[in-house]
């Protein structure tokens, strides 16, 4: 009786027991309750602990996250995360702003994990515009905060951020997302370089601030180019419906609907079970579908032969005797007096036989395919490529050692502040160039309908193989000398007598007519008196 009693409350020991671990598993395993919110990052603002709450909280319902998201964690946690710690030091806007940047990154975080979990949608659609609506609504908030501010003294700041904000669309953007960021990063230092030349003597903090802002850009072009090099990828081969991504992401839920994705072909099907009863099935295909080539009957072809004798060389024609070189002494000596046959090149044999295959011609301009545009600055050499039609004027800040190379552009203009030493175009179409001086010469090369205003002091304009150009030149250079070399339709405009005037448009000569005089060819313009 001891024994059953005992044995009772052993089992009621045991059941509560189990009932307490059942109680605590949830607790253990559920990564919500951590002590993050216990611990606020130093430096930081309400904002910004928000918004560092709001880029850590997708992972919470994560189990496993792909790379691409680690490494781009990496960078918030890293690069943002400094940039915001400074941005909390100088506080008022500017931390304000840099919560919003920050709300941004994580918006981009949520599409990259939508991208690997979902197939991608038609970028028309409304789902994918509602992927994008965060990201797009996040980027507004920041440039919102630059307009409403326009007075204040650290606009220069709201503005470089604003300016810089830009380089979360690099997701949009194919084949070259990284050119994007490294392009958007040469329009920010612009402004970020005038807050380092004011406050470098100042007030560290900003130059800190500024330099930090650069990290970001810096680490986000190498994440770019080691994980989307050609573009934001999808998964389109096992992912699931972009709607249902969404709904998962935006609830932090996971899918055990999508599997894992596949490192190879599948494998083959197992072998038929055995049957004792007929015969054995035949042997499974070979793999791609190749029929393999039966050996034996080659082999016994071989041997049919060989077991002809000498019938196999029956069919053979019988040799004349005359013409036979062991019995006819005369054919022998014939032939090693004959000088031996010429060789004939390649190009001779097959222009005898056919007519000579034509070279390829390049593709023309309009189906090549089209390179990213490119604006930077390599040692003393501006580089200004690739541009078509960007809908703004580009702003190049010179010194007296750059010059300024530009091709392959269309329809774009170009304004060069300061003294620079000289300007290149080449293979541009409708472009204008403003400039302020130049120390020796402006040379345009094959870039019909060319527009150029000088402002300051030129010395030379050298054109060749343009066809249509108007130049506008000012008061300081009418010394300006003009050379032009298989040219139409070039005409210069002088400025007034007085600054009211329009301008008096001069047409450069285009022909010219050469006669001989006393031994020596001498060339005047041909003019038009009418």
């Amino acid at each position: 009786m001891a024994a059953s009693v005992n044995l009772t409350t052993l089992i009621k020991r045991l059941e509560a027991a189990t009932s307490r671990l059942e109680d605590l598993v949830p607790t253990i395993t559920d990564p919500s309750v951590t002590t993050d919110a216990a611990q606020p990052l130093s430096g930081q603002g309400p904002s910004a602990e928000r918004a560092l709450d709001q880029a850590r909280s997708p992972s919470r319902h994560m189990e496993t996250l792909p790379p691409v998201i680690d490494d781009f964690d990496a960078i918030i946690n890293g690069q943002v995360k400094s940039f915001v710690n400074m941005s909390e030091e100088i506080g008022g806007l500017v931390a304000e702003q840099s919560a919003a940047v920050l709300r941004a990154f994580a918006a981009e975080r949520k599409f990259l994990i939508i991208t690997t979990k979902a197939r991608k949608p038609d970028i028309q659609s409304p789902v994918y515009m509602e992927i994008l609506k965060d990201l797009q609504a996040m980027m507004g908030a920041v440039n919102d905060i630059r307009e409403a501010n326009r007075a204040s003294p650290l606009f220069t700041h709201l503005t470089t951020v604003s300016e810089g904000i830009a380089v979360l669309a690099w997701i949009t953007i194919d084949p070259k997302p990284a050119d994007h960021v490294a392009e958007t990063l040469s329009s920010v230092q612009y402004h970020g370089n005038r807050v380092i030349k004011e406050y470098k003597e100042r007030d560290r903090r900003h130059v800190d601030w500024v330099n930090a802002f650069y990290a970001i850009f810096k680490s986000l072009i190498a994440y770019v180019k080691q994980h989307y090099p050609s573009g934001v990828t999808w998964n389109n081969q096992n992912g699931i419906d972009p709607q249902e991504a969404l709904h998962q992401v935006q609830t932090g839920q996971t899918s055990s609907k999508t599997p894992p994705p596949s490192s190879g072909p599948a494998p083959p099907p197992p072998p038929p079970l055995p049957s004792f009863d007929g015969p054995p099935p035949p042997p499974p295909m070979p793999p791609n579908g190749v029929t393999p080539t039966s050996s034996s009957s080659d082999m016994g072809a071989v041997f049919d032969q060989i077991s002809r004798g000498s019938d196999v060389t029956s069919h053979l024609r019988k040799v004349d005797p005359s013409i036979q070189t062991h019995k006819n002494p005369s054919l022998r000596a014939q032939g090693a007096s004959a000088p031996p046959a010429p060789s004939r090149s390649s190009s001779q044999s097959s222009s005898l036989g056919k007519s000579p295959i034509p070279g390829k011609k390049p593709k023309p301009e309009s189906m090549r395919a089209k390179r990213p545009p490119r604006k930077d600055l390599e040692g003393n050499k501006w580089l200004i490529e690739n541009y078509d039609n960007p809908g703004q004027m580009l702003e190049i800040e010179a010194s007296i050692s750059h010059s300024i190379l530009v091709t392959r552009c269309t329809k774009t203009p170009i304004r060069i502040i300061g003294k620079a030493n000289a300007i290149s175009l080449d293979n541009c179409t409708q472009c204008s160039l403003v400039i302020d001086s130049l120390v020796s010469a402006v040379d345009v090369i094959k870039s019909p309908k060319f527009e150029m205003q000088v402002l300051g002091k030129l010395p030379t304009i050298m054109l060749d193989q343009v066809d249509g150009a108007a130049i506008y030149l000012s008061r300081d250079s009418l010394g300006t000398e003009v050379f032009t070399s298989k040219c139409t339709g070039i005409n210069v405009n002088l400025p007034g007598q007085t600054e009211d005037d329009d301008y008096v448009e001069k047409a450069l000569p285009e022909q010219v007519k050469s006669v001989v005089r006393n031994g020596a060819l001498v060339s005047e313009i041909v003019e038009h008196a009418g």
